[in-house]
């Protein structure tokens, strides 16, 4: 509502898209609001959600690490060492001989010259892409591409331009336009490798093909990726046998890496530029110690024991294989990441409601996060999940699935 002297002068209060925000009231009414809610245990297949125990299929621990006991007791030593923070920035005070290693062993691992470490994954796109696009220069990018990845884009003062969903004649036509149009700049292409909300994999081989094409470089968002695609779990580029063509890779810790932080990794020059003129770097409280020894366990546990990104991909294969026998629209997926398309919002909030009901905890995707019209409950598995944990899974889908006439 607006205020007296608002109303009088004709002037909108800045404060009055927030009163008038009644939605997220509206469906919290009808006992299906999905957000916000507690966990009150350890991030695990199985946790504990608005005080019950629920079968968990919502979150991106891909190799079931977050509570393996390696990486909690390195968190924990780490802390006893070097306390509970670093209280100042990666420029200034906040470097510690933890974040070096780890920027070594990820330059290691994925196979380039360096690597840098930001608190965010969300951070890491914003501050890599803001300092690298400037003025005359232009950015290629996915439209089903990640939000922080159009951030760090709307934070450039380069051009953006964006292509059809993993569609490479549309590619090739925007950036082509931009070279016809005396687009001089330099262009730098920014795509997911996993589509976060689709699941699919980008068609890396044709999208770098055509950026050299026209003198373009490629950035590739591995967040959803490393740790799951590649023989050695490197990511995008190692599963197309790509890594020395793709500039840029980024990735997070919050997923495989059972952490939080994020990284990019590419050539001495490109890191060296991003450490002196990344703002989001330069003026954000580094990543604490506990988090990066988390890392360097989880890492050496990825680099040891293949055998858990094999079970990732059995059970990720089998729900795959399970919803499309029963019926059910999973678009384009072909990773852990599965989505279970519903339609409009309020039925997928109903039947999130219903798989939480019947001990399941997934979720619900809505515009703008997908096309509207499109809403989906987003399932995605771990390598730790348990066959009879799969089977409930299905069970309940297929019952709810019935039901509401989704399949």
């Amino acid at each position: 509502m607006q205020t007296k002297e608002s109303a009088l002068t004709g002037m909108i209060d800045l404060f009055d898209k927030c009163f008038n925000f009644t939605r997220a009231d509206e469906v919290k009414a009808l006992g299906i609001y999905p957000y916000f809610h507690p966990i009150s245990s350890a991030p695990g297949d199985e946790v504990i959600f608005d005080g019950r125990r629920v079968i968990m299929i919502g979150s991106n621990n891909y190799l079931g690490l977050t509570g393996h006991p390696k990486v909690k007791e390195a968190a924990a030593a780490a802390i006893q060492k070097y306390g509970s923070g670093c209280t100042g920035s990666r420029f200034l005070n906040g470097t510690l001989d933890l974040h070096i290693e780890l920027e070594e062993r990820l330059a290691t691992f994925l196979k380039k010259e360096a690597a840098l470490v930001f608190s965010t994954g969300f951070q890491t796109n914003l501050g890599t892409i803001s300092c690298l696009v400037q003025k005359g220069d232009t950015l290629v990018i996915d439209r089903s591409d990640h939000a922080s990845i159009v951030d760090g884009c709307r934070l450039s003062f380069g051009k953006v331009l964006k292509f059809a969903h993993n569609d490479m004649e549309d590619f090739e036509r925007v950036i082509r336009s931009v070279r016809e149009n005396n687009g001089k700049g330099g262009i730098l292409v920014v795509v997911d490798g996993v589509f976060s909300m689709e699941g699919d994999i980008i068609m890396l081989p044709e999208l770098v093909a055509i950026a050299r094409k026209y003198n373009a470089r490629v950035m590739v968002d591995d967040a959803h990726a490393v740790g799951v695609l590649g023989e050695g779990g490197r990511g995008t580029a190692e599963h197309y046998n790509m890594i020395d063509q793709v500039d840029m890779v980024m990735g997070t810790f919050s997923k495989s890496f059972a952490s939080l932080g994020g990284y990019i990794a590419a050539d001495n020059a490109i890191i060296n530029y991003i450490k002196h003129f990344s703002r989001e770097l330069i003026f954000s409280a580094s990543i604490p110690p506990s988090s990066t020894a988390a890392v360097l366990a989880a890492l050496d546990i990825i680099e040891s024991e293949p055998e858990r990104r094999k079970n990732l991909w059995k059970n990720a294969r089998r729900m795959l294989r399970e919803f499309k026998i029963l019926g059910f629209d999973t678009g384009t997926s072909a990773t852990p990441v599965i989505p279970v398309v519903i339609g409009e919002d309020l039925d997928t909030f109903k039947f999130w409601k219903g798989l939480f009901d019947n001990g399941i905890l997934a979720n619900p995707a809505i515009s703008p996060a997908v096309p509207p019209g499109q809403a989906l409950i987003r399932t995605s598995y771990t390598a730790t999940h348990t066959d009879k944990h799969l089977d409930r899974v299905l069970e309940v889908f297929e019952k709810l699935g019935k039901k509401t006439g989704i399949i």
